[in-house]
């Protein structure tokens, strides 16, 4: 355990043109990847099966997919790496890959693997708001995104 453990410092990253890679299509999975479609023109998902609501997102250019099973060539060139897979021996290679080539990288299933972390985002127009509760509270964290969403869609636009 750290002494005097800090809370997150919330950092705001430019994502349009960075290679964001997310492996697994699952239901964290789903989650990142609705959340990221808004911020890079450069999403692609790896997994052998995907649903129609991720297809749909392909179809509309939101996404590339990339039906097949995770090999470590396929991360080579990614900025940002989501493991999210439901098998921790292929999150754990994707973490030692990206680790070792200096990929920023989140394990979904392991917050001891990741160089950032996902916070629940409020959004309305050109304005973010990232809500975490430095992984202490999630439900406290959630409580308040959506207070804040509730804020954004009583406003005048």
């Amino acid at each position: 355990m750290i002494k005097n453990k800090k809370p997150y410092f919330p950092i705001f990253v430019d994502l349009t043109e960075k290679q964001v890679i997310v492996v697994g299509a699952g239901t964290i999975a789903k989650r990142r990847i609705r959340t990221l479609v808004d911020f890079t023109n450069h999403l692609t998902v790896i997994a052998p099966e995907v649903n129609r609501e991720l297809m749909d997102m392909e179809k509309a250019g939101l996404l590339t997919i990339k039906r097949k099973n995770y090999e470590r060539e396929d991360i080579y060139h990614a900025d940002y790496v989501i493991a999210a897979t439901n098998d921790h021996q292929i999150n754990s290679d994707i973490y030692s890959v990206c680790k070792c080539m200096g990929i920023t990288v989140n394990v979904c299933s392991d917050k001891n693997k990741c160089d950032f972390y996902f916070p629940g985002i409020a959004r309305k127009d050109n304005v973010v708001v990232g809500v975490t509760a430095s992984g202490t509270n999630h439900r406290q964290a959630r409580t308040t995104v959506e207070q804040i969403r509730g804020l954004f869609n009583g406003q005048e636009s």
